[in-house]
């Protein structure tokens, strides 16, 4: 970015601040463009928004409130219109939409909202509600309610084996990202398809780049993830049990001289449909960087990162703050 007072390209840096946000104060990354002749800071839309998601995402975390991907994904569950969901809620005729488009929910809209998370919540909603829709909407959305809890058991065991993998909820930790079997699923088909054949080594530097380089651009990590600091690198928590999940990706050994490794492998295509156009930007920059780089060159430059410098000799997990001093990009 062009200094507006001399034309000179300016340095982008970073420096931990603290933004009042409903009465509360939430410690975050501010990264702005820095004028040297000048001295005058100056930021970006990007920027703003990513410094945004990062108070809110602590805020939300905090209290409960669901995030915008699952308040999106929540509607979608039942097939029904922004404006209906609202009036259904008692809430304002745009305010659902509103929350969709990133708006944080109050602390009891956000409560209402996860309470209708479940089919058996929202039928409870829907039947204090059905006096302020036509009929035969509430029909349609209540056969669409008992559809779901009729293949709620199958549901169930998704979220176990999800909850059985990954332990933990959106937070700090692992970037505020949603955990989901399908969407890692799909990340690692992604990849795969961009990079071809990749040693496991090599899939976990690349994971992490994309998560922390997301972070640093939007405030939230792709996968959901959290890493710690390991003797080759940065890794996923529990990737050995992550890669076995999906029988679309096959893992194959290989013996290189003294040593082993594990390839994965694919002929099955992403869905994109599970990622986000944000997301997908972050992995292409990924895969198109670390494409044809080993997994001893991309191991290497992971430990040039102060993440694995800072975080290895206890093997500690690596904080996502560490998004903002990123050296491979």
């Amino acid at each position: 970015m062009k200094s507006p007072f001399t034309g000179k390209e300016m340095k982008l840096v970073y420096e931990q601040r603290t933004w009042n946000f409903r009465g509360e104060e939430f410690n975050y990354t501010h990264a702005s463009w820095l004028c040297a002749d000048s001295g005058e800071h100056f930021t970006t839309d990007e920027t703003d928004n990513a410094a945004f998601a990062q108070v809110t995402n602590q805020y939300r975390a905090k209290y409960g409130i669901p995030f915008t991907d699952e308040i999106i994904q929540i509607r979608k569950n039942y097939g029904i219109s922004a404006s209906k969901m609202s009036k259904l809620l008692g809430f304002g005729i745009n305010q659902w939409r509103l929350y969709e488009a990133g708006e944080v929910p109050s602390v009891s809209n956000g409560r209402t909202i996860s309470s209708i998370s479940t089919p058996a919540g929202f039928q409870n909603i829907l039947e204090s509600a059905k006096n302020t829709i036509e009929y035969k909407d509430y029909l349609k959305i209540s056969n669409h309610i008992n559809t779901l809890l009729s293949t709620q058991e199958n549901h169930l065991l998704k979220q176990y084996k999800t909850e059985r993998i990954f332990k933990y909820s959106r937070s700090f930790d692992n970037g505020f990202g949603a955990t989901s079997l399908n969407k890692t699923k799909n990340i690692l088909l992604y990849i795969l398809n961009e990079c071809g054949k990749t040693f496991q080594t090599k899939m976990n530097k690349i994971l992490f780049y994309a998560d922390f380089l997301s972070y640093r651009q939007y405030g939230i990590s792709i996968s959901g993830l959290t890493y710690k600091a390991l003797e080759y690198g940065p890794v996923p928590e529990h990737w050995d049990r992550i890669y076995s999940q999906f029988d679309e990706i096959q893992q194959e050994q290989r013996i290189m001289g003294e040593k082993e490794g594990i390839v994965l492998k694919t002929t099955e295509q992403p869905d994109t449909t599970t990622l986000s156009q944000t997301e997908l930007q972050i992995l292409h920059t990924i895969c198109t960087r670390f494409k044809d780089t080993s997994s001893a060159e991309i191991s290497r430059i992971s430990h040039n990162e102060p993440a694995w410098i800072e975080c290895a000799s206890t093997h500690s997990k690596i904080p996502f703050n560490y998004a903002f001093t990123l050296r491979a990009f």
